[in-house]
């Protein structure tokens, strides 16, 4: 046990001595910030959109909506930015250690609360900072033990078909589920369906680089090719409808520990790439890997603007007449209005913005 812990310190004194790192952290960071802010922009246009079509997309957005979503300034730059972010994501991966780039993907789901918070008015309550504590320290804890006991071994054939069989039953199954229940399906379901959508996306991405890196392209790779593209589009669909049954920051939660965790599940279970690892390390997957989950089930039950929605919590927005203002300063609400100075509004307005 000893000597694994030695291991283990190593391994994370030698991933830090890395000069890499100078690129790849901002790089990561701002691939975070790309990320908060695109999915503000693209929540504040598909509601927008809902609003002017008086038809809500929480069954599902239907053609029209998807119409006018490009037709909104604000989502089409929130689209931009979510772009951008993966870019910077993948230029840190280049450069930087996996166990030092994705933890810090996580801080995007902190900053998407304090800029939610200051747009919509609901401020963090203690159950909601404790569910996003559960979701960062557990996402991070997880992908950093996976990133220390994982070995990547080459992907054979059998274990490609596995996988896209796999991705087949799973997208059925979630298509099934979304015909038959779309009425009566919230958030949580869009969000959860969006992650493993992405875990098989990020899994099939890394599969595709390697191949062509030894020029091994042939119609499995190309197989993966397709079954990446429709992964990608169900998945921006899934989270173009969470948008409209739930604040940003829940589905930033979401994906920033489903994904992962969908992600390294395939690769533990089916690649095999912690094979030699010792038990403790699946039992600290089950673990940290529980935590974070149960932190996006807290979230979504406990968000102060779901809350509030449902009028189940009393919370009045800061901006309305009215408003309490000599209530006591905490810790987020500090932080909150600090970033108010900063950004006090989204400076990308749509046109009819007053309506």
């Amino acid at each position: 046990m000893a000597d694994e812990l030695q291991d283990v310190g190593d391994q994370l004194v030698g991933a830090f001595q890395n000069p890499a790192l100078l690129v790849g952290i901002p790089l990561a960071l701002l691939g975070a910030v790309f990320m908060s802010f695109g999915a503000q922009y693209q929540h504040r246009g598909v509601t927008k959109v809902e609003k002017l079509t008086g038809s809500a997309g929480t069954g599902g957005l239907n053609f029209q909506h998807l119409l006018k979503l490009l037709s909104r300034p604000s989502w089409v730059v929130g689209t931009l930015m979510l772009g951008l972010a993966i870019v910077c994501q993948l230029s840190a991966l280049a450069v930087a250690p996996l166990i030092v780039v994705q933890p810090l993907g996580a801080i995007a789901l902190v900053i998407t609360t304090l800029l939610n918070a200051q747009i919509s008015g609901h401020r963090p309550t203690k159950r909601s900072l404790i569910a996003i504590g559960a979701c960062v320290g557990g996402i991070f804890v997880f992908v950093t033990i996976a990133a220390l006991f994982a070995t990547e071994k080459p992907v054979t054939n059998q274990q490609l078909i596995t996988i896209l069989v796999l991705f087949g039953v799973v997208t059925l199954a979630l298509g099934a589920l979304w015909l038959w229940r779309r009425q009566k399906l919230g958030a949580l379901f869009y969000i959860s369906a969006a992650g493993v959508m992405y875990g098989f996306v990020a899994t099939l991405a890394k599969v595709i680089i390697e191949r062509i890196k030894t020029g091994d392209f042939e119609w499995l790779t190309l197989t993966c090719l397709v079954a990446l593209v429709l992964g990608a589009v169900i998945g921006a669909y899934f989270v173009q409808t969470a948008y409209s049954s739930g604040p940003p920051d829940l589905v930033i939660a979401g994906l920033t520990v489903i994904d992962p965790i969908v992600a390294i599940i395939i690769g533990l279970a089916i690649l095999g790439e912690a094979s030699g690892a010792p038990v403790w390390v699946y039992l600290a997957f089950a673990v940290v890997g529980g935590i974070a989950v149960w932190g996006v089930f807290q979230l979504a039950r406990y968000h102060p603007q779901i809350l509030s929605d449902s009028q189940e919590l009393p919370i009045r927005r800061g901006s309305e007449p009215g408003a309490d203002s000599t209530q006591p300063m905490t810790g987020s609400i500090r932080v909150t209005e600090a970033v108010a100075k900063v950004w006090p509004d989204p400076p990308v307005k749509d046109k009819d913005d007053r309506r």
